[in-house]
Order: C-alpha cells, then structure tokens, then sequence
C-alpha cells in the first residue's frame, strides 16, 4: 500500500495546477487519470475546445512555470464588442483605454493541459498515474483509503476531487449538489472568416440565443460558442455547412463578412451546478466538481484556476505551521473563500443571462438603455474590466 499526503483524482487543467503548486513544499503527492498521457500538439491546427484565461489565471500559470510552454499557441486579445442584435445596446472595450497591455488570451484547453501535463511529469515529488480509475474510498479518521480499479491500494491524509462536473468523489462522499439546466445547448466550431478580426472579442445576443467570435492566433480565425435552445442547436449542427455559413454571418451582423466551417460542429448541454460543501473531512472539492457556469462571460475555468490557487496556499500554509491538511475545520477557510467567489459569479451569470433571454419588449429596452449606460459611463467599464481580469479574487500568495 502506497501512502501519500495528497491524492489528486483527476489530471485535467485544475487537478494539474494544484500538483504543480504543491510542489516542492514537502507533501507526497499522487495525481490519478483516468486517461492516458495526452499526445503532444505537434498539429497546428485549433482545437475545439478553447477558454479564455483571464489575468489572473495567467498569473498563476506563470508562477507554476508553465505559461512560456502555454504562449506559444495562446492568442491574446485587445478588444471586446458586445451588443443586443437589432438594437442599439452596445458596449465596447479596448486595452489602450483601460491602460493595460490584453485583456485575456483565448487558449485550447489542449495546450494549457498539456503544459501541465508535462510539467507534473518532471516534479520528484508529485507521482502521476495515468490510466487510473478509483474504485473505492473510505474516509477514516486520520487518512483516505482508497482502491484502484487494478487491485492497487493508496492512502491520503488528503483527496482532492478534481474530477468534473460528475464528480465520482463528490458523490461517495454524499456531498448534495444543486443543479439546474438553462435549458441551452454549446454549438462550439472553430470559423474562418474574410474580414480579420484584430483580436477583438465579439460576442451578440439574438433572440433566445447568445453568439460569441472568441479570436484565434491567425487573424481570419475564430473559434465560437453558440448558446441555443437544443432543438435550434441540433438544427444547425446538422444543417449543411454553406447554409451554416450563411446564417452565422447575418447572425453576427456580418461584422468579419463571410463565415466558413472550418472544423466539425459538436454540441454539448449547458448545466449550472454548485456543490452544497466545497470541503469535508479529508477531502476538498476544485473545479468543475465545486461549480459549473455558463459559459456566457468564459469564466468557469478562470474560477477553477483561483479554486486551485486558493487551495495551493492553504495547504502550504497548514503544512507550516504543522497542522493536519486533511481536517475539515482547517479546510472551512479554503471553503469560504471560494463558495463566495462560486456563488456571486453563479448569481451573476444567471442575471445576466435572464436579463438577455427572449425578445420582451420592456426587457430588451431595458437591457439596451443598460448596456448604453455602462458603455457611456465614466467608470463603470473601468470596473467590468477589473472583474473580469479576476486579480481582486487573487489569494494573498499570488499577489
């Protein structure tokens, strides 16, 4: 039986960042996937699945010595447009006014884990374990016992869930979880469009649907996210693709001209969740096992990232002072800390989204003269930036 201080279940972006933090503060550390070692990216062309990392989950992936290895293939960009289709809601953001150099860089989830990926496989002190699957835990007094499903036995004086949204953990644990479907669906595709898109971020609300041009490296294209009821994302995922490209581009006003596929289109269903506990004894929950949003505003891995922040300087702050990383009323402060964050950024999302849903007329006017204002404002885009950029949720390690 192998034993270890941490046991990390799930190698994904944020189970990778806290091992890479962890390091060298004299914890054992094993990290299980149920995967096999990711392929390296020697194709340049995009991936599907992208996120937008704000300034703080830059920071932090700095700091863990892997962002040289991420900026390679991260795209940064300059500007955000935002508007209400056949109105005159808009707002527009812009670097140079703000006084900064990017407000963020769109990135393939691929890249960043990869990045990870390879840096967790160098560190003495962290043992990394593809092609693990758990089978049992128990959570005794002073530690985790846990089972592989290949007969292997482990112990923890600390699990980490870092295993999604269907946390395997959060469920032996019987930590209750609420969730609720916006009754959207994620048409993501990767477009290459006439006009280029200046590394401007755009994004458009029509209708019962929201449609975001998130920049890529090369200046004509783009990868989307299209929040949709399912029947209208199932319609355009199996529309054929020059009627696709037609109606994608007059969704977008033609703003970059014409729109071509230049990937497949997958589909996937938006749910909200947030986990009742983020802590319990001898064990700690990150990511999307903590919380789920949608990806409106591109926050959810951001907030993952500062759940994994937070928890590196807690750890390594209980490890100094000598005290038990696996008790729960140790843990109650890492807890705090991030449920706040989770829950003002679910509320936010979610008002933002029923504000922007469907074509009342009150509503619309109202959403329009809203986003007028705090386009016109002195001050008030000043804020939105700020949040966005994420450094007032920076723990005081990263500071």
């Amino acid at each position: 039986m192998q034993s270890y201080d941490v046991v990390i279940a799930g190698g994904g972006m944020v189970g990778m960042a806290v091992a890479c933090g962890l390091q060298g503060g004299g914890l054992r550390i094993a990290v299980l996937e149920r995967d096999e070692a990711p392929a390296p990216l020697s194709d340049p062309t995009p991936r599907l699945r992208v996120s937008a990392i704000n300034a703080a989950s830059e920071r932090l992936l700095q700091h863990l010595g892997v962002w040289d290895a991420i900026a390679q293939r991260a795209a940064p960009y300059h500007g955000m447009d935002v508007w209400d289709k056949d109105s005159f809601g808009h707002i527009v953001f812009d670097d140079d006014n703000q006084g900064i150099s990017h407000l963020g860089h769109i990135i393939e989830n691929q890249v960043i884990h990869h990045a990870l990926w390879q840096r967790v496989s160098q560190l003495s002190d962290v043992t990394l374990v593809a092609g693990a699957s758990l089978q049992q835990v128990a959570f005794g007094d002073n530690e985790a016992f846990l089972t592989l499903q290949d007969g292997n036995m482990m112990t923890a004086r600390l699990m980490i869930a870092a295993d999604g949204a269907h946390s395997w953990l959060r469920d032996q644990a019987d930590i209750p979880l609420s969730f609720w479907d916006y009754e959207h669906h994620a048409l993501v595709a990767t477009i290459r469009t006439d006009e280029p898109h200046h590394s401007v971020a755009r994004q458009v609300f029509h209708g019962d649907g929201i449609l975001a041009f998130l920049p890529l490296s090369d200046p004509h294209l783009c990868s989307i996210v299209w929040s949709l009821p399912p029947q209208e994302a199932a319609r355009l995922q199996a529309m054929p693709a020059a009627l696709f490209n037609q109606h994608l581009a007059v969704t977008l006003d033609t703003r970059l001209g014409l729109c071509e596929l230049e990937s497949e289109r997958q589909v996937f269903p938006l749910m909200g969740r947030f986990a009742r506990s983020f802590a319990a004894h001898r064990l700690a929950l990150i990511g999307d096992a903590a919380h789920t949003i949608h990806p409106l505003a591109g926050q959810g891995v951001n907030l993952g990232f500062m759940d994994a922040a937070e928890l590196i300087g807690e750890l390594r702050r209980l490890q100094r002072a000598g005290k038990d990383i696996g008790e729960h009323l140790y843990l109650r402060r890492y807890e705090r800390s991030r449920k706040h964050s989770a829950a003002l950024m679910l509320a936010s999302m979610q008002g933002f989204r029923e504000l922007f849903a469907g074509q009342n007329p009150a509503k619309k006017l109202f959403r329009d003269i809203g986003l007028t204002l705090a386009d016109k404002l002195p001050g008030v885009k000043q804020k939105l930036v700020k949040q966005a950029m994420g450094l007032q949720d920076l723990p005081d390690w990263l500071r």
